[in-house]
C-alpha cells in the first residue's frame, strides 16, 4: 500500500513537471541539483552550545534533505522534459492525422484523452499558449488558455449519442465569471441544443461543434515552436488569403505563412494607421501594409 502511494506520488510529480516546456523542466533539473548538491556537500553542523540543539539539527535536517533530493529533484524534472517532448509530438502527429483523414463519426471514436489533446494543439496552432488541466472525462474546465495575458477557458465533450445542453454552457460561463477569463470555448464531437446556442449568444463563449472543430483542424498552418521555416516555394503567393467578415481579404504571413488580421499603430510615426500583422502574434512578427495606406 505504501509503496502503491509513492509511486503514485512520484507519477503525479513527474506529471506535474511534464506540464511545463521541455527546457523549463530541463532548467529547472539543472538549478535544483546546483542548489541541492552545494547544500549537500556543505559541512556538517558542530554542536556549540549544549543547551541550544535545535539550530544544528535543522541544518542537518537541511543537509539530509539535499543529499537525497538533489538526485530526485534533477531526476523529476528531467523526466518530465522528456515527457513534455514525446506529449508535443504526439499531439502533432495528431493533428496531422486528423487534417488527413479525420471525419466527424472519427472524432466520436477518439478516447476522451486523444480529442482533448486534438483540441488543445488546434488551440495551439492558432496561437494560443495551453495547459491542460487535466480534470477527467466527466467535467470541468479542460484546457486554459492564454494569448496577449488574457485567459480562455475550454471545456471538451467528446459525446457519442446526446448533443450538449444549456447545463454545460451555464456551468463554464459561472467559471469564466469567477475566475476572470475573457472568453470561453466548449467543443463537441456532436452537436448544441438550441438552448445552449441561445444562452451563449452575446457572452462571449465559442460552440464548436464536429463540423466546425473539422473545419478549424484543416485551417490551421501556422508553424509549430521549433519546426522549420515554410519555404517561400509552398508559402501561399502574395495577395491570397481568406475572406473576413467585413467582406476584406487578408493576406498571408510573408514570414510564417499563417493568416493575418487586421490592426492599429499604437505607436511610432505610424500611430493610428492600419497594417496587417500576423494572428500568432507574438510568436511571429511578420506585417504587411494596408491597402489603403500603400495607395
Amino acid at each position: 500500500m505504501g509503496r502503491r502511494h509513492r509511486n503514485s506520488d512520484m507519477e503525479h510529480w513527474i506529471d506535474a513537471a511534464s506540464i511545463l516546456p521541455w527546457w523549463a523542466a530541463l532548467t529547472l533539473a539543472v538549478m535544483s541539483y546546483a542548489l541541492l548538491h552545494w547544500l549537500a556537500a556543505s559541512p556538517t553542523p558542530q554542536v556549540t552550545n549544549p543547551h541550544d540543539l535545535s539550530g544544528p539539527i535543522i541544518a542537518q535536517m537541511l543537509r539530509t534533505g539535499a543529499l537525497i533530493g538533489q538526485y530526485l529533484l534533477p531526476f523529476v524534472f528531467g523526466l518530465g522534459a522528456i515527457v513534455s517532448v514525446l506529449k508535443a509530438r504526439r499531439n502533432t502527429r495528431l493533428l496531422a492525422q486528423a487534417k488527413s483523414t479525420l471525419g466527424n463519426d472519427d472524432l466520436k471514436s477518439l478516447s476522451w484523452q486523444d480529442f482533448e489533446h486534438l483540441v488543445g494543439e488546434t488551440f495551439r496552432e492558432r496561437g494560443f499558449s495551453v495547459t491542460e488541466t487535466r480534470s477527467g472525462p466527466d467535467g470541468g474546465v479542460d484546457l486554459e488558455l492564454r494569448k496577449d495575458s488574457e485567459l480562455h477557458l475550454v471545456q471538451c465533450k467528446r459525446w457519442r449519442a446526446r448533443s450538449v445542453g444549456v447545463e454545460i454552457v451555464r456551468e463554464l460561463y459561472g467559471v469564466m465569471a469567477a475566475r476572470g477569463a475573457v472568453g470561453g470555448y466548449v467543443v463537441s464531437s456532436g452537436t448544441f441544443s438550441q438552448e445552449a446556442r441561445q444562452f451563449a449568444a452575446g457572452r462571449n463563449i465559442e460552440l464548436w461543434d464536429g463540423p466546425k472543430l473539422k473545419a478549424m483542424i484543416h485551417a490551421t498552418g501556422r508553424r509549430s515552436p521549433g519546426s522549420a521555416a515554410i519555404p517561400a516555394a509552398k508559402r501561399a503567393p502574395e495577395g491570397a488569403g481568406i475572406k473576413q467578415d467585413a467582406g476584406m481579404t487578408a493576406p498571408v504571413c510573408p514570414t510564417c505563412g499563417a493568416a493575418m488580421v487586421l490592426r492599429t499603430a499604437k505607436r511610432g510615426v505610424e500611430a493610428g494607421k492600419p497594417f496587417w500583422g500576423c494572428s500568432t502574434f507574438p510568436k511571429c512578427r511578420g506585417t504587411r501594409p494596408h491597402a489603403a495606406e500603400r495607395a
